[in-house]
């Protein structure tokens, strides 16, 4: 018998567990609130345990873990279908999401799923609350800042953009520059020290191998060029901030404009 044979038995023989399911507005303004980044309704939500009442939700597992995993799985697929209609970048969202549902293979407890579930919203909302407060941009912009996102580690090009978008490289860096207020290079480079600084944070890998990833020309410059963002060493900064939540602050500032109007080709 196929599954779609079975099912058709199952409901006509009323075999399975009764379920009123509620109403999925609460549901809705939820996702709604952590696209939109509101951190307050997002962490109430949280504290008042919503994920973990299973009134009026289906159940789909009978083991109790492995129903509250899927459900996890559902709400992080919401959550991040949500964010990207609101605008978050296509890969961030969706690397986002592979990240946390990943996680679920190492949780076997539903304290531990609860837990995932609550720092995986206050996450997306996190970074929501600091895309809606700076994000007015063109389509262009955006899909320039998509793909600086998903190949940041490369060595990318205005006219590299330029060529994806079907516009010409002086066109976009004054349409860049103008919406965002630092050049195409100045943009890419403080991503990329923004991941750097990650790495030294949270990783062990030497100066070298992070000036490789990211595609610096050297390890030299990879530290001058951090020096000039940051306010200190690579090496200063992991001595200071080496598995640390707290950053050093702010994101870096972007670097001066270059009156010329000249952008250089290659962020080396």
């Amino acid at each position: 018998m196929s599954y779609k044979d079975e099912w058709l038995v199952i409901e006509a023989n009323d075999e399975m567990d009764e379920v009123e399911h509620r109403d999925p507005s609460e549901e809705i303004l939820f996702y709604r609130a952590v696209a939109k980044g509101d951190m307050e309704a997002v962490r109430q939500n949280c504290e008042a345990e919503r994920f973990m009442d299973s009134e009026g939700v289906g159940v789909l597992s009978r083991d109790p873990v492995t129903n509250l995993k899927y459900h996890f799985v559902v709400t992080t697929a919401m959550v991040t279908r949500m964010c990207r209609q609101y605008g978050m970048e296509l890969e961030q969202a969706f690397r986002l999401s592979d990240f946390y549902i990943q996680k679920l293979d190492d949780i076997h407890t539903i304290d531990g799923i609860k837990h995932l579930h609550d720092e995986m919203v206050m996450d997306y909302a996190e970074k929501m609350r600091r895309y809606n407060r700076s994000n007015v941009h063109s389509k262009h912009i955006n899909t320039c800042k998509e793909y600086i996102y998903a190949h940041i580690k490369e060595r990318i090009t205005v006219e590299d953009l330029a060529d994806i978008l079907g516009v010409s490289a002086s066109y976009l860096s004054r349409l860049f520059k103008k919406e965002m207020g630092v050049s195409v290079s100045a943009y890419i480079r403080n991503r990329k020290i923004e991941m750097a600084k990650n790495l030294l944070r949270f990783s062990n890998d030497s100066m070298i191998e992070i000036a490789n990833r990211l595609s610096f020309s050297s390890q030299s410059h990879f530290i001058q060029q951090f020096r000039e963002v940051v306010g200190m060493t690579p090496k200063r900064y992991r001595d200071k901030y080496y598995m640390s939540e707290r950053d050093a602050g702010p994101d870096p500032k972007p670097a001066a404009h270059n009156h010329s109007g000249q952008y250089p080709g290659r962020l080396n």
